[in-house]
């Protein structure tokens, strides 16, 4: 999408004129030009200016990046970006949101390639990243919210309403609060496993939005219901490390106490046994425009390697016949960078495999607690 779009459309007084930055040229589905060639003649200025935002700040908790992981521009310069924002601020937190291929879906050839390099460099760089597809996204709209032909508006709202749920806590006061360091301390337990899947609740087609009143429980099934999450992983297909829900509006602490208990007893085979009390909860007191009562959903959860298996399929059956890859050697990438890139994704899928079939009476300190007692 074009800037002057932006600029001409609702939000675009929204931003400062000199903060659009663009390159005549796109990157052309290509993550190398993104990231090394088109990508580096600008990211000088880019920083220059974030450089100046976060001097405007008073206290600044971290950066949000959103990102698509199959063209050029967003995969290879998004990367570039947080790279270059992870060494000029190495202590504050790193957020994306970041537009995955989606099953069924494919809009270019070359979406594994740039996908599986964008992702390597997330593993290493981002703190968090939230995994989105526009599959996943379309279904919402057209199941839930009923709507007939969904415009990439009412996906991007969708977008939005979870990017602003994890915001919250540090824009409006609140019983319980909870900045995006909280979150990721919480939800991280090993530092390359930070992929989450997201959901909001409520989601209602507009027209029935009338007839229900919302309640804690209502709000806590929506918010673990498998077709509400926005990334094409099926959550019953593996095992929730850990999860953080952002509750706004007025309630009871104590009742969504007991919903976050509840649901843990009762699909406790959805959770690792080996976290107690795997549900960080947080609650502001101010809802969203137009909502009483509303929740944002993060999860961490095994079921995502099946987003990185697809990929990996992908890629290797194009990367072994050396398919399209002139594209890529031809902007100064080296075959190694691929076959990298490759295995850091295959150790990321055995992790998470590790992880969902871990119990809680083995491992590495019940070993050795077991042979001192022999």
């Amino acid at each position: 999408m074009n800037l002057d779009a932006v600029r001409s459309g609702p939000y675009g007084q929204l931003f400062r004129p000199e903060n659009f930055i663009w390159n005549i040229g796109g990157a052309g589905n290509n993550w190398a030009k993104g990231h090394y060639t088109n990508g580096a003649e600008i990211i000088d200025s880019v920083l220059d200016i974030i450089r100046k935002e976060c001097e405007g700040c008073d206290c600044l908790q971290g950066f949000q990046l959103t990102h698509s992981l199959g063209g050029g521009t967003g995969s290879g310069m998004g990367t570039l970006i947080m790279n270059k924002v992870r060494e000029e601020y190495p202590d504050r937190m790193i957020y994306t949101y970041s537009v995955c291929p989606s099953p069924k879906v494919s809009d270019t050839l070359v979406e594994p390639y740039n996908a599986v390099l964008s992702i390597n460099q997330l593993i290493e760089n981002a703190d968090e990243t939230v995994c989105i597809d526009n599959e996943a996204l379309y279904d919402i709209c057209f199941r839930t919210l009923r709507l007939t032909q969904p415009t990439y508006g009412d996906l991007n709202h969708l977008v939005s309403v979870a990017m602003s749920g994890v915001t919250t806590c540090f824009r409006f006061p609140g019983q319980l609060n909870a900045d995006l360091r909280k979150l990721a301390v919480n939800t991280v337990p090993f530092p390359r496993l930070h992929f989450f899947m997201c959901g909001f609740a409520p989601l209602t087609s507009r027209g029935s939005q009338h007839y229900r009143a919302m309640t804690v429980p209502d709000l806590t099934q929506q918010m673990f219901d498998a077709k509400n999450m926005m990334v094409g992983c099926d959550p019953r297909h593996g095992r929730y490390l850990t999860v953080a829900t952002v509750f706004r509006g007025r309630m009871s602490m104590k009742e969504i106490d007991e919903q976050m208990i509840n649901i843990q007893n009762k699909n406790s085979s959805y959770f690792v046994e080996w976290i107690p009390h795997n549900v960080k909860t947080a609650v502001c007191d101010i809802p969203p425009r137009g909502l009483k009562i509303s929740a944002t959903f993060m999860g961490n959860t095994t079921a995502i390697q099946e987003l990185f298996k697809r990929l990996s399929k992908q890629f290797t059956s194009m990367f072994r016949r050396k398919a399209f890859l002139h594209w890529y050697t031809a902007e100064g990438m080296d075959e190694m960078e691929f076959t990298e890139a490759e295995s850091n994704l295959n150790d990321l899928i055995t992790e998470y495999q590790q992880y969902q079939e871990a119990t809680a009476d083995e491992g590495e300190y019940g070993e050795g607690e077991e042979e001192e007692e022999e």
